[in-house]
């Protein structure tokens, strides 16, 4: 039996590959940000790179995480983030849009425009709630906000809750659980969750947050 990097009543994350640390396949439906397969590279934080703190996503090179534990998910109801320039998973059933509002993101600098948005692609059924626009609107942390997780890609603790409003009921998976925001915003819904994370610094982050005993509002995650 493996034993949870961090356990609660509702929480349980595995330091890990996912792919190793099968529990999450277990659960009903699986909310993620994997890595896209663009060789992020971000400049969060870029004076922290001279020193200890590496700044680029684990198995970001290609699709092949991403694939491989969709695969092993099957057609179990799925909200998996991603990007406009990288495959798109198999199967996608419908595209949803997170804009960021008035943030600029990564992107070819040498274009006069700056990206504000992230694609979420939906796999499988069962979702639920009123029919509203496939655009959401959730503003992200700037780089240096005090909230903001140390992550070169953190997600909006609300943007996940919305999502997660959306899904069918049950416990929610994350396989690529980053900082934490799947799992932080599951809890705060009063869903079970699993998630696993690769880098252990991360699970650092993510335990923390849990650990604090208390509901996370916050716009960063």
């Amino acid at each position: 039996m493996r034993v949870p990097y961090y356990q609660d009543d509702q929480v349980t994350l595995y330091h890990g590959d996912c792919l190793e640390h099968t529990e999450w396949l277990e659960a009903d439906v699986l909310v993620t940000d994997p890595p896209y397969g663009m060789a992020y590279e971000s400049n969060f934080n870029r004076d922290r790179r001279n020193a200890k703190v590496g700044r680029s996503v684990a198995a970001d090179n290609s699709t092949d995480a991403r694939d491989s534990a969709l695969a092993a998910w099957g057609d179990k109801p799925a909200l998996v983030f991603g990007r406009w320039s990288c495959p798109r998973p198999s199967r996608v059933r419908a595209r949803l849009v997170w804009d960021k509002g008035n943030t600029v993101g990564m992107g070819d600098l040498s274009m006069p425009w700056g990206p504000t948005d992230e694609e979420i692609y939906v796999l499988g059924s069962g979702f639920v709630g009123r029919r509203e626009s496939n655009v959401i609107r959730s503003q992200m942390l700037m780089s240096g906000d005090s909230q903001r997780p140390d992550h070169p890609t953190p997600k909006p603790i609300p943007l996940m809750e919305r999502l997660i409003q959306k899904c069918p009921p049950g416990t929610v998976a994350d396989p690529f659980a980053g900082s934490g925001s799947t799992l932080v915003a599951a809890r705060n819904l009063g869903r079970k969750a699993i998630g696993v994370e690769i880098e252990e610094r991360y699970c650092e982050i993510i335990a923390s947050r849990l650990a604090q005993g208390c509901l996370d509002f916050g716009e960063g995650a």
